[in-house]
Order: structure tokens, then C-alpha cells, then sequence
């Protein structure tokens, strides 16, 4: 997969994304957005769901801001989003075949669903799965509980096998998201909030020669991990499972279009679901203030690996494509924990062996009293890293009065333990257990620091 060099006086691609605000959700038919407030025709939406053999069942229900509701066991989240652009469709290489070579990702228009998003839980399938509060104490750790959430809770078929079983529940969101999309969005489109994103680089084009940054500002790159282990620890970039593939170079706003996916079941507090990856905010932020406050230089995917051969390898290769862009500094961050500590740590060694600063972002597993060594792996220049909290951290969940799912399952999840339901009903639990509260890309509000 690559990109053809840029013609001279090309401009940069530029996407405009337009927000089109969802205040509630409800059931009617037929699917539509009427003053804000998002209708699903259930019979239309089930209907297309269950034609998938793996699924026996699939029920939806609605979860608000602030309502006493309780979702797990969660698989993903994902935001409904639309793209304007032909060549280049919503979750490319996913729901339809797609072929980078040929249509490369033109200038053009994404619309998305912004205050709604549809979340997948059913079954447990790994014990690193986790909750939702939609409010109490868990609302605080998680930026889910200020969503509206259209449920899918979905039953598979019996002797389904564990993979199957994640890729149906993975493929059933996605399905919803675009069935969500093409009906709202493919009408005349309500005002909506507009934001212009310029890739400061063309696709494939090679890094300059090492330079500050236009008007002397520092050029900043970023390397982004993607969880790559097999056992229900993957990451798919344009439908292909990351684990396959060798680091390369993406234009950073393929993000906005589902070009990274969710298909993991790591555990609940790290993992990125796909809402995370389609609003990845350090891309985001880098392209908000590229040639303003820095020139960002471009980014970077890479995996996480399983053996110290293929860490090894990864990590020499995705240097030398960090290296190419010639950046002052790189920020690098990760998903999940323990294993692929080794991974951040050869990444930011070896990058760092080629003159280049590296910030580097991780959650820390500090033990319920912080006095345990927060990462699996150290080296000496890792001597910048921000922080996103201990995950060993334990809060107190008070009973809700509605689950979305099955919650007997919380004594499996990550984090969770038969110790820890209360006698008055309270679940006395890890962060661990709730999604996306250490988020590694920074979304949410924790972190930690030295005493």
C-alpha cells in the first residue's frame, strides 16, 4: 500500500468535517434526525443485523447522560460518521473492498454524528472487557457517560468460537454506525459546526532535510502503537489486522474515516475502542496548531509484538521512518500494558539513538497503593512520559438502577474480583475495569506524579 508522489504546485489535501450535534436518541420509524433528537426504526436496523448466521439475537436499547445505567460488558464504541468523498469511504477496507494504490485519500468533506454513539455489548468473550457508567462516581472517569448510547446487545449463536464471536459483535457496530449514517446523513444535512484540517504533508511525500520547521518552529512527528497481539489483541488499519504489517507512514486525518478500528479485547481502562481512534486528540491537536505553535511532520503507525524478534525488528524499522521526517521531537503512544511496555521502551531508545526527543504517553499499573513498579520495562531515555493514571487505582461503584447487558460478569473482568461486590450492592473495583478511563492518548482527565 503507498502513494504516489505529489505533482509540483499540488496543494495539500485539506478535509473539512462538519458535527452535526445529537441532543437524544429514540425508537420510530423511520430512522431519522428531527430537531436534534436521532430516531432508530428498530424492525430495519435488527433486520440488518441478524443476517449475519453468528448472531441469534440482537436487542437495543438507549443509555443518557446522567440516567442511572450501567452498560457492560462492553466490546466498542464508535461514532456514526459519513464521508462525503467517493474515493474514500467511512471505515475503508472494512464494510467494502477498497484499493489505497488507486484512490489515495483526496480533499473532501466527513460529517459526523457528534454526541451519540453506538456501543456493542453482549456475552463476555475475554475477561478484559469492562463498563460504562452513565452516572455515580464511574461517570467521572470515562468521557462516554456525557454520550447518548444507541446498545446493541447482541447473543450469538451457541459453539460460536471466541474469534468469530468478536469479529460478529465488531462487524455488527460497524454495520449500525453506517446504516445510522447513510440515513440521517444522506438527506439534506442540518447546520452543523465546521472545522478545516490541512495534512501538512503530501501522502507518501519524503521528509525534508533536517531543518526547523517554517518560521523557526520545531518539527513534531508522532508515533502511533497500535495493539497488535493476536488472542483478541488487534488492531485493523484499513482492514488489514496490524499485526501483518510492517510500520509505515499514514496521512493523519484517515483517522476521521475509521481507517483504524478496534478489534481487541484488552483490558477495559487502555483500550482504545474506535471512537477513540476516529478522535485520536493528539492528531488532532497536531494538526489544529501545525504552523502555529510547531510543524507537525507526520505519523507513524506500528504494532505491538509478541516476540522479542518482532518487537526488535518493528522498532528499527518505525525508527528509521520517524527518522525520515526529520522532526526535532516525537510524542509516542501506546495501548495496553506489560508486553508492550518493551515495545514503547525500544521504540523510544532507538529513536532517541538518532538525535530525536521522544514524550512518551502511558497509563501506569502501580498496584492498589502505588508503591509498585508502574512499568514492566524502563530504559534511561525514557526520561519524558506524561502520565494517563494508575489503573490499580480502586473505586467505589454504587448499585445503578438499570444494566444494559449483564453485569454478573463483573467478578470476571479485569480489575474485578469475587471480593469485590459489597453486602449493600457497591462493586469496590479497579479503574481497570472502566473504559477508557487511563486512555493512553490522553482523552481523559487522570494522571499521576511523583511524591
Amino acid at each position: 500500500m503507498s502513494y504516489a508522489k505529489p505533482k509540483e504546485g499540488v496543494q495539500p489535501v485539506t478535509h473539512q468535517w462538519k458535527k452535526i450535534a445529537v441532543t437524544d436518541l429514540g425508537f420510530s420509524s423511520p430512522t431519522r434526525l428531527e430537531n436534534g433528537k436521532l430516531f432508530i426504526y428498530v424492525d430495519e436496523l435488527t433486520g440488518l443485523l441478524q443476517s449475519d448466521p453468528n448472531i441469534k439475537d440482537v436487542k437495543l436499547a438507549i443509555a443518557r447522560p446522567g440516567e442511572s445505567v450501567r452498560i457492560i460488558p462492553v466490546k466498542d464504541v464508535i461514532e456514526p460518521r459519513l464521508s462525503l468523498i467517493p474515493e474514500y469511504p467511512v471505515f475503508p477496507g472494512v464494510l467494502s473492498a477498497w484499493d489505497a494504490d488507486a484512490n489515495g485519500v483526496p480533499s473532501g468533506e466527513i460529517v459526523s454524528l457528534s454526541g451519540m454513539v453506538v456501543t456493542t455489548v453482549g456475552s463476555i468473550v475475554g475477561f478484559q472487557e469492562g463498563l460504562i457508567d452513565m452516572s455515580g462516581p464511574g461517570a467521572r472517569y470515562s468521557l462516554f457517560s456525557q454520550k447518548h448510547h444507541l446498545v446493541l446487545d447482541i447473543t450469538v449463536k451457541e459453539g460460536t468460537q471466541r474469534h468469530d464471536h468478536e469479529k460478529t459483535v465488531r462487524m455488527a457496530g460497524f454495520k449500525a454506525s453506517d446504516y445510522i449514517a447513510r440515513s440521517v446523513l444522506n438527506h439534506p444535512l442540518p447546520a452543523g459546526s465546521h472545522e478545516t484540517l490541512v495534512n501538512p504533508e503530501y501522502p507518501g511525500s519524503p521528509g525534508p532535510p533536517k531543518r526547523a520547521g517554517r518560521s523557526g518552529l520545531p518539527r513534531i512527528a508522532y508515533l502511533y502503537m497500535l495493539q497488535t497481539q493476536g488472542l483478541l489483541h488487534d488492531t485493523y488499519y484499513c482492514g488489514v489486522d496490524v499485526k501483518t504489517m510492517l510500520p509505515r507512514r499514514i496521512v493523519p486525518t484517515e483517522v476521521l474515516f475509521g481507517a483504524i478500528v478496534s478489534g481487541n479485547c484488552v483490558s477495559a481502562c487502555d483500550k482504545n475502542t474506535t471512537y477513540h481512534q476516529q478522535n485520536n486528540p493528539i492528531i488532532l491537536e497536531l494538526l489544529r496548531r501545525h504552523g502555529t505553535d510547531w510543524d507537525f511532520a507526520g505519523c507513524v503507525i506500528t504494532n505491538e509484538n509478541v516476540t522479542l524478534g518482532d518487537k526488535q525488528r518493528s522498532s528499527t524499522m518505525a525508527a528509521e521512518l520517524i527518522a525520515s521526517l526529520s522532526p526535532d521531537g516525537v510524542i509516542v503512544s501506546k495501548e495496553g500494558f506489560g508486553n508492550p511496555d518493551a515495545d514503547l521502551m525500544m521504540n523510544c531508545s532507538k529513536i532517541e539513538a538518532h538525535g530525536i526527543k521522544t514524550v512518551l504517553l502511558t497509563d501506569e499499573f502501580a498496584g492498589q497503593d502505588g508503591a509498585s513498579q508502574s512499568l514492566t520495562d524502563t530504559h534511561p531515555k525514557a526520561d519524558a512520559i506524561v502520565s494517563t493514571g494508575n489503573a490499580n487505582d480502586v473505586i467505589v461503584l454504587p448499585p445503578l438502577e438499570k444494566v444494559i447487558g449483564d453485569d454478573r460478569v463483573i467478578t470476571e473482568l479485569a480489575g474485578g474480583s469475587s471480593k469485590c461486590l459489597l453486602p449493600d450492592g457497591s462493586i469496590a473495583i479497579e479503574l481497570q475495569a472502566l473504559i477508557g478511563s487511563t486512555n493512553q492518548l490522553g482523552f481523559e482527565r487522570i494522571s499521576s506524579r511523583m511524591k
